[in-house]
């Protein structure tokens, strides 16, 4: 029998639904759909549009597999936590999702998809140990072993290395702490913190000054080797829009050379190959 999944990528801007057949070295794309995800109108309105996205392509493939990436987790209740849609929050969007579609459906962050994702068709592909790191709106984590998820059903920390404090006293963060990875690493900070430096309001793509981009390199190598010192991953792999930022890629790498608790760090640190993909690739993925 041929394997055909249905992969929804839910995002706070927007929501991106894929057939795959996979079972080759590279999935193949049956269908793809994208659609604004429409957060301010509210629970009831973004969980229509999801049930309304994964019954037309459940309905192209009645038998297919459906697996659902999103931020945040979930409480011990089963209710979302931490989503930058921020209407999900509080909320059984997974218990209501499948109600609503009638169908068996997986759920999983979405940095654990990009990781999987990579690890089965890109930049990861053959490790043992991945763990994919998403820098941009917001910084997360996703841990893969053996092929599969480190986060198991009800247990939906692994990987969240965005908010590991790194200082009690710097920016405050939404999660309620202090000085997250997140308040460092992620675009937005990097600009908001460009700026105050400089007086310089400037996209990231466009930030060139070398003492930003040099104290961004620092803070990327010293945090990664939290998650180095701890797991000793076979690849790093980067994703989001401060991936892009080459500096990660020299002095970001010399620096975490100079935290790692190795006198010679051996783990591969690679940029994304499945590019915004990824997401969707490994929602597909899960069973």
């Amino acid at each position: 029998m041929e394997d055909i999944r249905v992969g929804v990528d839910l995002g706070g801007t927007k929501t991106e639904a894929v057939l795959l057949r996979v079972g080759g070295e590279v999935p193949e794309v049956l269908e793809r759909e994208r659609i604004a995800t429409e957060r301010d109108g509210g629970y009831d309105h973004v969980l229509s549009r999801v049930a309304a996205l994964i019954a037309r392509f459940s309905t192209r493939a009645p038998a297919a597999s459906i697996g659902v990436g999103m931020p945040g987790g979930l409480t011990r209740a089963g209710l979302v936590k931490n989503s930058n849609t921020t209407c999900l929050n509080g909320r059984a969007f997974h218990a209501d999702l499948r109600r609503a579609v009638g169908r068996p459906i997986a759920f999983d962050n979405d940095a654990n998809c990009f990781a999987l994702a990579e690890l089965a068709f890109g930049a990861a592909r053959g490790a043992g140990l991945a763990f994919g790191v998403i820098l941009g709106t917001g910084v997360g984590g996703g841990v893969v072993l053996g092929g599969r998820r480190a986060c198991t059903a009800g247990r939906t920390i692994a990987g969240e290395w965005g908010h590991v404090v790194i200082d009690p006293s710097g920016p405050a963060c939404y999660c309620g702490r202090r000085g997250c990875v997140e308040t460092y690493l992620c675009g937005p900070a990097i600009e908001r913190r460009h700026a105050a430096r400089t007086g310089q309001r400037q996209a990231l793509a466009e930030i060139d000054d070398p003492v930003t981009l040099a104290e961004v390199a620092e803070i990327f190598g010293r945090s990664l080797a939290i998650v180095v010192n701890v797991l000793d991953p076979d690849v790093l792999v980067l994703g989001g829009g401060v991936s892009n930022l080459s500096i990660l890629y020299d002095e970001g790498l010399r620096a975490l050379a100079r935290h790692v608790f190795d006198d010679e760090p051996r783990v591969c640190v690679v940029k994304n190959e499945l590019g915004d993909s990824a997401g969707v690739f490994g929602a597909a993925m899960l069973r």
